[in-house]
């Protein structure tokens, strides 16, 4: 198959006009395949030649105005068209189309609860083609028109309003301009919930099998997506621009959401049929608001090239949190992006990978090279960026641009330079040298703190508040972008009950870095702590000086501000992974503070690199015992202080990571006997799989006890349990079971193969493991160029030995890099693995050597 290339792109672009799409879907044809019909609208605006693309499995026949063409001519994803003529031409497109069990394409999925069949499109990039002949690039916007036959009883949900006109038959109502990656169809015997907001219809829908849990979030979910359609609607000059907004929660998705126009589809693990936290109820809440951004930045006014994929994903990553604060209870929401989302960033922006976040356009020059760019600094980076944009110009400012770049764009393309230009009309501030700073240039700052008091020069001056007493503040910039931040100072306070060290603020001032190099001079005495970037404003690492460092390790809960608390906590892990902090004070500061912390995010954030990083990796074999300890004893604190019932949110968090960190089955399977934790909660299906997955890891379960809990729970869920459970046992046996199920059975979905790849790699295992550390490369490698890019993904993330962390495992990946028939997604996968790898070799080392 031929990926598209940017130069093929514009120069179609300039060749061919696309006005209609008229696409008839039979989805009664068959498990394995359905029939799909197009007919394409175009102008050529010059005699010459160009192509269509399309993946079949069988092209049954095409026609150009009229006259067939031999559908032989078809080369990989490619129907040659040549010798047009100047003016309107239409053509038609007939084949069958395989089904997909990757989440690419035409998904089909098959219920075990009650055998229904769902079926949903994921179109992005480049997979429209597997479903419909296209001109598949985002720079032809085109209307689409589409008629669904479908089983009977079966609901088709679309793009716009889809009308049920007898038997099987759905007519959906044609779309705008909209790109093709954007089209959207949903078929299956979907449960169904449908309002009216605004005028507008609007409806969520997940499989029947769901639909409890669907009922009992209803509410919920709706009032989130209408305060959110609200807030977006004070924001933004255009309205909303489709015809109605239907969400669907879809099974086997491979990303969180996608943002197809009125049809939003979500991985139905946001139905929750277990119990959740707040902090997971805010994420589903975050996802609903970054989707519907999208409606306005990505669906009406859509990125020229895939270089600029930021302009879709950083906006509505910053719209998501924005306007989640701003509109919802959710009001803490920053703090969870602190914790969790900034970290992601971080990470990806200190590998080899790293990219800028809008690369130069030379630098996508293909799909297969676009793909690779959907990471933590499209989403995170590109996030805390339009933050300290926001910081800088003010909301004012930078919404009047937004709203000219609605204007100007509207159901059109856009590029950088388009939106940096109506950024510039709203205000005097060089928006252009803000861009080529932040936008095209890699890596993260460091921003270090000098704290003292005047020198002769400053101290000749009064101090600011005439109180003959004052301090001095200097910041340092390791990098070259420039940063508007607020910095808090605090002081100790007497407060008892907020834990150790509590401290109050005193003070909190805004600073330009780098400044005009003169220190900056504060009233009063020397604070206990000074906070860089309080408030998460930009995008560095913040480096306290010395005696505010020890304030934060002694005083972390006792600080008041839980975004604040964010900021240091990502302090703390940056120094971790760059060798500055040891893993056991990482784990102590936990230790002494979560106990005492309120916040959900920064348990669960805090909790999740101690256990994931810290005990899984950055600690030796022989220290691991130790740290699996510490964070037993953590969890079981926090346990005894939720006994009353009165925060369960924070127990399930606690319980949950008390499972993960178990090193004797003892207390694991009295509470499976029992089916509850003493004092709550009983346990539900996430638990219990949860458990036995740790159970086997330990080695006490059995094959009889999966069994009987997959027949207990035979839903998909159950199934992904059972698969994970069963890899996870510490036997020749199922190790060797697993390996087969994953790099040879290529009918296993990609749900199965995650599940089955997350329960094979286990620390503790790594003796037992060490014979398929070699093995993976080949085997991934050959398995990638079968499936393609969402397997390749998948088991570059979850299949990859991770616990693996030595010389010769970091010599092996390194060699396999040199593969030539690696497929581009599974070596951007590898690379980020084997430097993560690198960096806690380097941690276990320096920790190692004192």
């Amino acid at each position: 198959m031929s990926v598209l290339t940017r130069d093929e792109a514009q120069t179609r672009a300039r060749f061919l006009d696309v006005e209609r799409y008229t696409i008839a879907l039979d989805l009664t044809t068959g498990e394995e395949t359905f029939d799909s019909r197009t007919a394409i609208r175009f102008t050529a605006r010059a005699a010459g030649d160009t192509f269509v693309e399309v993946k079949p499995a069988a092209l049954r026949s095409i026609s150009l105005d009229g006259q067939p063409l031999d559908p032989a001519l078809l080369d990989g994803n490619r129907y040659p068209l040549t010798g047009l003529a100047a003016g309107p031409h239409e053509l038609r497109v007939d084949a069958a189309m395989h089904y997909s069990r990757t989440g690419e394409g035409m998904h089909r999925f098959t219920d075990p609860t009650d055998g229904e069949t769902y079926l949903y499109t994921q179109l992005f990039m480049e997979d429209v083609q597997r479903v419909f002949a296209a001109f598949d690039q985002p720079d032809l916007k085109s209307v689409f028109a589409i008629d669904v036959t479908a089983p009977e009883g079966w609901t088709v949900l679309g793009n716009g309003v889809a009308e049920h006109t007898g038997g099987g038959h759905w007519t959906i109502a044609p779309t705008p301009l909209v790109s093709t990656y954007l089209v959207a169809v949903a078929a299956g015997p979907w449960h169904s919930i449908t309002t009216e907001h605004a005028g507008l219809p609007f409806g969520i829908h997940c499989r029947r099998s769901l639909a409890p849990y669907l009922d009992a979030d209803a509410d919920e979910i709706l009032d989130i997506t209408r305060a959110c359609y609200d807030r977006y609607h004070e924001k933004f000059d255009e309205p909303y621009p489709f015809d109605s907004y239907d969400q669907a929660f879809v099974p086997e998705f491979n990303a969180g959401a996608m943002e197809n126009p009125g049809l939003v589809t979500f991985r139905d693990e946001f139905v929750y049929r277990s119990a959740v936290t707040d902090t997971e109820r805010q994420t589903r809440a975050m996802v609903i608001a970054h989707e519907m951004a999208h409606m306005w930045f990505g669906d009406l006014v859509t990125l020229t090239w895939w270089d600029d994929i930021w302009l879709n994903e950083s906006f509505a990553e910053y719209m998501g949190y924005q306007t989640l604060t701003e509109a919802t209870r959710f009001t803490d929401s920053w703090v969870d992006f602190g914790v969790a989302r900034k970290g992601w960033g971080y990470d990806a922006d200190q590998r080899p990978s790293t990219h800028p976040v809008a690369p130069d356009p030379e630098a996508v020059p293909d799909t297969a090279s676009a793909l690779l760019n959907f990471d933590g600094i499209s989403y995170a980076k590109g996030a805390s960026a339009l933050r300290q944009l926001v910081a800088w110009l003010g909301e004012k400012d930078f919404l009047a641009g937004i709203n000219a770049h609605f204007a100007r764009h509207r159901f059109a393309n856009a590029t950088l330079a388009d939106f940096i230009d109506n950024l510039a009309s709203a205000t005097d501030r060089d928006v252009h040298a803000w861009a080529e700073q932040w936008l095209r240039t890699t890596g993260i700052d460091t921003l270090t703190a000098e704290v003292g008091a005047p020198g002769p020069s400053e101290s000749a001056a009064p101090a600011p508040s005439g109180t003959g007493q004052s301090w001095t503040l200097t910041v340092t910039r390791d990098g070259s972008r420039p940063h508007r931040i607020a910095v808090g100072a605090y002081d100790h306070a007497l407060n008892t009950q907020a834990g150790p060290g509590h401290l109050a603020l005193r003070d909190r001032f805004e600073i330009d870095v780098p400044g005009d190099g003169a220190p900056t001079v504060r009233p009063g005495h020397r604070p206990a702590l000074v906070v860089l970037n309080d408030g998460d404003l930009t995008y560095a690492k913040i480096r306290p000086d010395a005696a505010s460092w020890d304030t934060v390790l002694a005083g972390l809960s006792g600080i008041p501000d839980a975004l604040t608390r964010a900021v240091l906590w990502n302090t703390a892990r940056d120094m971790v992974r760059d060798g500055e902090l040891a893993p056991a004070a990482y784990l102590a500061t936990a230790r002494t503070h979560l106990p005492y912390e309120s916040d959900l995010a920064l348990v669960q954030g805090v909790l999740t690199f101690a256990a994931g990083h810290i005990a899984d990796r950055y600690v030796a074999p022989q220290d691991r015992p130790a740290a699996l300890a510490t964070l037993t004893d953590l969890c079981r604190d926090l346990i005894r202080r939720t006994e009353d019932g009165s925060q369960p949110g924070l127990r399930l968090i606690a319980v949950r990571h008390f499972i993960d960190a178990a090193t004797q089955p003892d207390t694991l399977r009295t509470w499976l006997d029992e089916d509850t934790v003493h004092g709550g909660p009983e346990l539900d299906p996430e638990l219990r799989w949860r458990i036995l997955t740790r159970l086997a890891a330990l080695g006490a379960t059995d094959e009889k006890a999966i069994a009987a809990a997959l027949e207990a729970d035979p839903s998909a869920s159950g199934r992904e349990g059972a698969a994970r459970c069963r890899a996870a046992l510490p036997t020749a046996e199922a190790k060797a079971a697993a390996w087969d199920a994953l790099f040879t059975d290529d009918t296993l979905s990609n749900y199965l193969f995650t599940a089955t790849a997350q329960g094979f790699w286990q620390p503790g295992q790594e003796e037992l493991l060490a014979p398929y550390v070699p093995r993976f490369y080949p085997d991934a490698i050959a398995l990638a160029a079968r499936r393609g890019p969402a397997i390749a993904e998948a088991a570059g993330r979850y299949a990859f030995p991770a616990y693996a962390i030595d010389a010769d495992s970091l010599a092996t990946g390194a060699r396999a890099l040199e593969d030539p028939d690696l497929i581009p997604a599974l070596r951007r996968k590898l690379v980020d693995q084997l430097d993560d790898l690198r960096r806690a070799f380097a941690v276990r080392t320096t920790t190692a050597n004192g």
